[in-house]
C-alpha cells in the first residue's frame, strides 16, 4: 500500500492529470478533487476534473472552476474518495484501467490503482488530501477551501461518530488559513429549501420502523420527488435525517434512481455494521455509513435489506 509521503512523491511527477470523482458527489469527493487540482496548478502542472453530471448546486462552485474541457487527453489519472469500480460515473469508466493513483478511507476499497493510498483511520478522505498537498507545499486558502468542505460535510459538521481529534486538528489547520468557513457552514449545514423540509416531513411521515423500533425505513421515491418538484440539491445528504430518530440505530433510506431501482444509504450503530449488510448487495462504505443499490419492486427491496440487518445484527426481532 502506498504510504502519504509516496503519493506525493508520485505526484510530483505527474502531469496532464484527470481527477475522477465518484456517482451522486458528495462533499468529500468534490472537495478533495478540486484541492488537489489547486495543489497540482500550484506545481506547475496542467490538471482537470472529470465533469460529473450528479453535480450539485453546493458543490458547483467548487468544482465547476477545475471541470476538463472535453478536448482534454490526460497522461495520468487520479481517483479520490471513490471505494469502487461500481461508483464510476458513466463517463469514468473508460479510465477505470488507468488509474494511476487512487486515494480513499472506505474499508471496502477495492484498490484498483496502479498505486492506492488508503486509511481506513481517516474520518474523510479530506485528511489524507490534507497530508499528502501538505507534502507538497504550503497549505493555501485556495487547497484549504475545498479540504474543508470535504471533512466538514463527511463528519455531519463534526458531530458524526466518525469524528476524531484529528479530524479537528486538520479542519482547525484549515480554518487558519483564513478560509470563509462560516459560509460553508451556513450553506451545508443551516440551510434547507423549503421542497427540502416538505422532502423531510414526508419521509418522515411514512417513516416504517422495525426491531423494536430499532430500524427505520425511509423512502424517496420518484413520484414524492416530483410531487414536490424536487432537485438533486433538495435530496442531497437526505440519509442524515434517519439517525436522528430517538431509539433508532440502523436508519435505511431508500431513495429510487430510476423505476424499481434504489439506492440504499445505512446509517447505523455499533450494533449493525453497515458495510457488512450493503456488501451482501454489492455496496460498501464504512462500519457505520454504507450504501448499496438494489433492483426491484420498493417492497421486495425493503424486505431485501431487513433481511440483510436481520442476518447481520444477532438480537434482531421480527415482532
Amino acid at each position: 500500500m502506498t504510504t502519504v509521503s509516496q503519493a506525493a512523491d508520485l505526484l510530483r511527477t505527474f502531469d496532464r492529470v484527470l481527477i475522477l470523482t465518484h456517482v451522486r458527489p458528495d462533499g468529500d469527493t468534490v472537495g478533495c478533487a478540486a484541492a488537489l487540482c489547486a495543489g497540482l496548478r500550484r506545481l506547475g502542472k496542467t490538471a482537470f476534473l472529470l465533469p460529473n453530471l450528479d453535480l450539485t448546486e453546493s458543490g458547483a462552485p467548487y468544482f465547476l472552476p477545475y471541470a476538463a474541457p472535453a478536448d482534454f487527453s490526460p497522461e495520468r489519472v487520479v481517483s479520490v474518495d471513490i471505494a469502487a469500480a461500481g461508483l464510476f460515473p458513466e463517463n469514468a469508466r473508460p479510465y477505470l484501467s488507468r488509474v494511476d493513483l487512487a486515494i480513499d478511507h472506505h474499508p471496502s476499497f477495492e484498490k484498483f490503482g496502479k498505486a492506492n493510498l488508503l486509511r481506513t483511520e481517516a474520518a474523510a478522505c479530506g485528511e489524507i488530501l490534507y497530508d499528502v498537498l501538505a507534502a507538497l507545499g504550503p497549505i493555501t486558502p485556495e487547497i484549504a477551501l475545498p479540504l474543508y468542505v470535504a471533512v466538514s460535510t463527511d463528519t455531519g459538521c463534526f458531530v458524526y461518530a466518525n469524528t476524531t481529534p484529528r479530524t479537528h486538528a486538520v479542519a482547525a489547520a484549515l480554518m487558519n488559513t483564513g478560509i470563509d468557513y462560516q459560509t460553508v457552514n451556513k450553506v451545508f449545514f443551516r440551510t434547507k429549501s423549503r421542497k427540502r423540509m416538505q422532502l423531510e416531513g414526508a419521509m418522515m411521515n411514512d417513516c416504517l420502523f422495525y426491531d423494536r423500533d430499532r430500524v427505520a425505513v425511509l423512502s424517496v421515491p420518484l413520484s414524492l420527488m416530483a410531487r414536490f418538484q424536487a432537485t438533486e440539491n433538495d435530496a442531497e445528504d437526505l440519509s442524515a435525517l434517519g439517525p436522528q430518530i430517538e431509539g433508532v440505530d440502523c436508519a435505511v433510506t431508500m431513495r429510487e434512481l430510476r423505476p424499481d431501482v434504489w439506492k440504499l444509504s445505512l446509517r447505523t450503530g455499533p450494533r449493525v455494521s453497515a458495510t457488512e449488510v450493503c456488501r451482501r448487495f454489492g455496496g460498501g462504505g464504512h462500519t457505520a455509513a454504507a450504501g448499496c443499490t438494489i433492483q426491484a419492486p420498493w417492497e421486495e427491496a425493503k424486505w431485501q435489506i431487513l433481511d440483510a440487518i436481520a442476518s447481520v445484527a444477532p438480537d434482531f426481532q421480527s415482532a
